[in-house]
């Protein structure tokens, strides 16, 4: 199984610059991506019992464990260098609250951040970073 593979919109122009962000501050480049439209990307989702053609939440496989929502973007900052761990504090929120906050921005990524009518294509530099 995969560790710290972060699963995205690939489509999402919001989604695709916090994946750019990622990259740019994960100096020990910890972290793999792949998008939620990629055939890995469907089959992680769907085991999940989330519906690849409705995507709502990021997801991060580590290992065995898999974190979606508030619980993912958390985890996530909390392994990047930098002032990025003290976000983690947001753990102390109730997570339904978390996870109400993120559901109902990810509603609305597209109408705040538009879309793509293709995923992102990383770079060569990019690409051993990716799963596609």
């Amino acid at each position: 199984m995969y560790r710290n593979l972060i699963l995205f919109d690939g489509v999402c122009n919001f989604c695709n610059s916090a994946v750019n962000l990622v990259i740019e501050i994960d100096r020990h480049q910890i972290f793999k991506f792949a998008p939620i439209q990629s055939e890995l990307g469907q089959q992680l989702y769907r085991q999940q019992g989330l519906d690849p053609i409705d995507i709502q939440t990021l997801m991060l496989v580590d290992g065995d464990k898999i974190l979606t929502k508030s619980d993912a973007v958390l985890a996530v900052l909390s392994r990047l260098d930098g002032g990025w761990q003290l976000l983690g504090a947001f753990t102390a929120m109730p997570k339904p609250l978390r996870d109400w906050a993120y559901s109902e921005f990810a509603r609305q990524r597209f109408a705040l951040f538009g879309k793509r009518d293709t995923c992102m294509v990383p770079t060569s530099e990019l690409l051993e970073r990716f799963i596609l």
